[in-house]
């Protein structure tokens, strides 16, 4: 978008296409998933569902009725009230509000907010999001710099200029909260990324910005994992978008699902040995999930392969000490999942289907290094990036990831985060290296490139808008 000087508007049909396809790989691979109030209108990804009353209309309306869809409200009372501060898409917004108002009377939707009391909601929006979010910004220049402008993939050449522009962010972002004016990402995407007094939902980024591209994927990172981290959830980003190892969180070691974190070395090593499985005959999947309607999805989640699933990876997730007692029953449900995928697509007239190549892909990342091993249908491959990994920089993350070898960017996939690592010292981390060197297959080149996944009032207490 940026070398071709495109809008949001100019890319809209790839935007939602692949928009979609992150939205309903997300209702496939978690239970629940809590979305901002203003997506179900805005993003056409989602209220395309909702404009005309039918089949997908009423898929909506079951998902929100048991859970899986919550939507969050950040000063409404109502999930159907219209939003301070922010335009709406007046049609979807219509649609939106009958959708809610055509929930059976014995029907329950589920709203998250942070208090229903709205002078605390106020003040809690503020030190929940408002304040860490700008606290995030403020805290780049803590950051090991050229380590962040690699990860963000910026030439060596031009490490100094990015650094300086992480500081005229930060300096901006701290006068504004000295004179005690608002810090949010829509005013730093104004400053930093945007056309000059253009609407930042049109999307135009401006390239004669300096780094304004980095700085939109850095900003976006910033406001995913800090909404995520205020409701105690994993962040779902896009494929393909930044990795949150590039905040560099080494010394504020997060909760888990398992609430473990792991400090050994063997046992780190051990995640990339024990991904060793048998052949997986080749077979068909989907060459899109837009083949798939939301109907499909919530006939998918009623299916016994969907709750055999999800009930592997939540035992798996709870329990990442005991990798390889789980790993091989988390592969087996992914393969069943699939192949019921296939048989919901094939009912669509236009659907196509691909060669599927299922893997398994456990990376872990340490301060600038990260380990890669994967393995299914006889493929086996470990291959190590080492970056800079110094006396602060040791901590990190252990990620599994299932996918489809012959990549497509819509195609279903799952990622999540098993148990952080913090080693205690460069000794720890010299033998991790050791343990993992000794691994046969092992493939050793420099840390290079961007690090991307592709490897939602009736009193006047003024909520800012986030």
């Amino acid at each position: 978008m940026l070398a071709k000087r495109k809008s949001l508007r100019d890319v809209a049909r790839e935007r939602d296409r692949d928009v979609r396809a992150e939205y309903l790989r997300s209702l496939i691979n978690a239970r629940q998933l809590v979305v901002n109030r203003v997506y179900f209108y805005n993003n056409h990804a989602i209220s395309r569902d909702l404009l005309q009353d039918g089949a997908e209309r009423d898929a909506h309306r079951r998902l929100l009725a048991d859970g899986t869809l919550v939507p969050f409200l950040v000063g409404e009372h109502e999930p159907t009230d219209r939003p301070q501060q922010v335009d709406v898409v007046e049609d979807a917004f219509v649609a939106w509000q009958e959708t809610v108002a055509g929930m059976a009377a014995s029907e329950r939707m589920t709203c998250l907010r942070l208090s229903w009391n709205d002078e605390r909601n106020s003040r809690n929006t503020r030190s929940a999001l408002v304040d860490p979010f700008a606290a995030r910004v403020q805290g780049l220049t803590a950051k090991d710099i050229p380590l962040l402008a690699d990860q963000l993939g910026v030439p060596a050449r031009d490490t100094g200029a990015f650094a300086e522009h992480i500081g005229r962010i930060v300096e901006w972002s701290n006068a504004r909260r000295v004179r005690g004016e608002a810090v949010n990402r829509g005013l730093l995407y104004e400053e930093f990324v945007t056309v000059p007094g253009s609407p930042v939902a049109d999307g135009r980024y401006d390239r004669s910005r300096p780094f304004s591209g980095e700085t939109k994927q850095l900003l976006d990172l910033v406001y995913n994992v800090n909404l995520a981290d205020a409701l105690g959830m994993y962040p779902l980003t896009p494929s393909g978008s930044l990795r949150r190892l590039v905040l560099q969180e080494w010394r504020d070691v997060r909760v888990t699902a398992s609430g473990e974190t792991i400090r050994d070395p063997e046992q780190l090593a051990g995640f990339l040995r024990r991904l060793a499985f048998a052949t997986v005959q080749d077979r068909l999947t989907p060459a899109s999930l837009d083949e798939l309607t939301l109907q499909d999805v919530w006939r998918l989640r009623q299916s016994g392969a969907w709750h055999a699933y999800i009930a592997a990876f939540t035992r798996l997730t709870a329990d990442p000490a005991h990798f390889e007692d789980h790993i091989r029953e988390v592969f087996s449900h992914y393969a069943t999942l699939n192949s019921e995928i296939i048989r919901l697509a094939a009912e669509r007239p236009q659907a196509g289907s691909s060669r599927w190549s299922p893997v398994v892909e456990v990376v872990i990342t340490i301060g600038g290094a990260t380990f890669s091993a994967v393995s299914g249908n006889e493929i086996w491959a470990l291959i190590g990036g080492i970056g800079s990994v110094t006396a602060d920089q040791l901590g990190g993350s252990v990620q599994l990831m299932l996918r489809n070898r012959t990549t497509g960017r819509r195609e279903q996939k799952f990622a999540r985060e098993l148990a952080t690592v913090q080693l205690d010292g460069l000794a720890e981390w010299r033998r991790l290296h050791e343990l993992v060197r000794a691994i046969p297959g092992y493939e050793e080149r420099p840390a290079v490139g961007a690090a991307t996944s592709s490897t939602t009032i009736q009193e006047t207490y003024d909520v800012p808008e986030y």
